[in-house]
């Protein structure tokens, strides 16, 4: 019999579209802080997360991503919730240790019955003069560089895709 936690790791998708509804503050909250529980080098808790749920600043975010892209599509599928992970460049499992905690956040959401998605080009949104801004405004140091996004809320039916089968060579025992 397959343990709930195997079966949930193995049943989280990515979701592509996303309906105009947010996310309730309780659920929100837990999961935000299920990603402050990620494993971290030496205990060090390093990330920092950014949780941005204002709709100016999260459309102002999606146009610096989309223009790394070089698009005008919004590169977070309508989710109204983008969380950034910085990791602080000072610590050398920075990257390591941010990318835990978007794995947490990515399976919390699932738990909790939010859809979510992994967005790259977080660094190179905050290397920019707009993204260095908003990190000014938001009292973040810039020895903290963006290492990815979560966007957080709840999918429409074709956002979700099924999984795909897993690679027959995945898994090598020595």
């Amino acid at each position: 019999m397959m343990n709930d936690m195997i079966q949930m790791l193995k049943t989280r998708r990515s979701c592509r579209a996303y309906m105009d509804q947010n996310v309730e503050d309780s659920v929100l909250d837990a999961i935000l802080e299920a990603g402050t529980y990620a494993p971290t080098g030496m205990g060090r808790q390093s990330p920092l997360i950014v949780c941005v749920q204002d709709k100016e600043i999260r459309d102002k975010i999606s146009k610096l991503n989309a223009s790394i892209l070089q698009t005008d599509t919004d590169p977070f599928y309508g989710a109204p919730i983008v969380v950034i992970v910085f990791g602080d460049t000072r610590v050398p499992t920075y990257r390591d240790d941010a990318n835990l905690v978007i794995g947490n956040l990515l399976n919390a959401a699932h738990g909790m019955g939010v859809d979510s998605c992994y967005i790259y080009r977080a660094r190179e949104v905050f290397q920019t003069s707009e993204g260095q801004k908003l990190m000014k405004q938001w009292g973040i140091d810039f020895a903290y560089e963006g290492v990815g996004n979560v966007i957080l809320g709840y999918g429409k039916p074709e956002g979700k895709k099924a999984a795909a089968q897993r690679k027959e060579d995945y898994i090598r025992k020595i």
